[in-house]
């Protein structure tokens, strides 16, 4: 039984080494062709770095490149290969076939992006004769179709455990394009499933409760790690690349403790029900198995409507410690004051206390921080490092 690695998204410099610290064994992000249009991207400086302080930490970087490719981009894509080459990245992830004979040329590891729908071990062994090295499975997958494409294929396979679903098959769907000329294929899906619909029956409106919708409900496989783990799956992937450090620090800590859990004592392992509650205080939206236990059903999406919140749980990042007055340096990220009950986190501490004193820039009490990013120093009972989590858990 080997230990699966744990797969972590970061849409950015921050994030990705938030997630490095906080237990995932490699990041996958995003410079050119990749289908994250709307945030910002690695530049080639930006990934240069981001790669070398992975390996420092004998971590993994997987740079996505797998928007639907047009004529245009072939233009500059070799260009593009070569310079990932040349800054290491571990391997690229891909869903234009016509890429691997190039990325063969120039001699990357190419893994087989979700986008390609692979669902059966024929298709995988196909990929595989290609010189793929790891095919990311398509999220429709059930529990039986991932044992059947293992014990038949020798190709490393990376699974999604967690995160946002399509209600299409992994992103092929085109209401985007079609209703706001918006291409999903190319990194710029408007989120159609999520919108609100009028109903119709023989040209009348049915008026309901509540407007229709057929937005999915999002994916966990939280208690379902240890049969991932001995099915051998060799990746275990988050959803998330446009998520909050708070959200990326939670998931990754989360699934970090499960991992480990199970491999300490895999006989007597049994999950702890708090996780759930952890990762359904970071999420916006309810969380299931999805397609993993064969639920194909109504229980899989939303039909009549949904609250998505905002999270206000998170407030602050810590940016330094001073343990001599025991002050931590706060970035402010939400609303806070004195008198609110707060929880810092971070790999692996916890503390929890009231907010008794916080002191702006100039070291002068204040009693309210509530400027976007607003440095402040608060009391912090015992010692907390850069990049620590602090959440709200009882408003004063």
């Amino acid at each position: 039984m080997q230990k699966p690695e744990l797969l972590s998204p970061a849409g950015d410099l921050e994030r990705l080494k938030i997630a490095l610290l906080y237990g995932a064994d490699a990041v996958y992000i995003g410079g050119m062709f990749n289908l994250r249009a709307n945030t910002p991207n690695f530049t080639i400086d930006d990934l240069k770095e981001g790669i070398d302080y992975a390996h420092k930490l004998n971590k993994k970087v997987y740079v996505t490149v797998n928007i639907a490719m047009h004529n245009k981009e072939y233009e500059k894509i070799t260009d593009y290969l070569k310079q990932l080459k040349k800054i290491n990245v571990d391997a690229i992830i891909i869903s234009d076939p016509a890429l691997i004979d190039i990325a063969k040329k120039i001699g990357l590891t190419i893994h087989l992006s979700t986008q390609n729908s692979t669902l059966n071990k024929k298709a995988v062994k196909f990929w595989q004769k290609e010189g793929i090295s790891r095919i990311v499975l398509a999220r429709e997958c059930t529990k039986e179709d991932i044992k059947d494409i293992k014990e038949n294929n020798t190709i490393e396979l990376e699974v999604f455990i967690h995160g946002a679903m399509c209600a299409s098959y992994s992103g092929r769907c085109v209401l985007s394009n079609f209703l706001t000329n918006r291409d999903s294929n190319r990194g710029g899906c408007s989120q159609i499933c999520r919108w609100d619909f009028d109903l119709y029956s023989d040209n009348k409106k049915i008026e309901g409760d509540r407007p229709f919708t057929f937005c999915t409900k999002d994916l966990s496989l939280a208690d379902h790690i240890p049969e991932l783990i001995n099915l051998n799956v060799d990746s275990l992937k988050i959803e998330g690349r446009m998520r909050s450090a708070y959200y990326i620090a939670t998931i990754v800590k989360t699934y970090r403790k499960i991992i480990d859990e199970y491999f300490e004592n895999p006989e007597e392992y049994k999950y702890n029900k708090e996780y759930k509650k952890i990762l359904d205080d970071v999420a916006n939206r309810d969380s299931i198995p999805q397609f993993f236990d064969g639920n194909f059903g109504k229980d899989v999406q939303y039909y009549n409507g949904r609250n998505e919140m905002t999270n206000q749980d998170f407030i602050g990042i810590v940016c330094s410690y001073d343990e001599k007055n025991k002050l931590a340096k706060v970035q402010q990220r939400n609303y806070f004051k004195i008198g609110d009950y707060i929880e810092v986190f971070g790999p692996k501490t916890t503390q929890k206390f009231k907010i008794n004193e916080i002191y702006d820039e100039d070291m002068n009490k204040i009693e309210i921080v509530r400027h976007p990013k607003q440095i402040v120093y608060i009391k912090v009972p015992e010692k907390v490092e850069e990049n620590y989590m602090i959440k709200c858990i009882d408003k004063h």
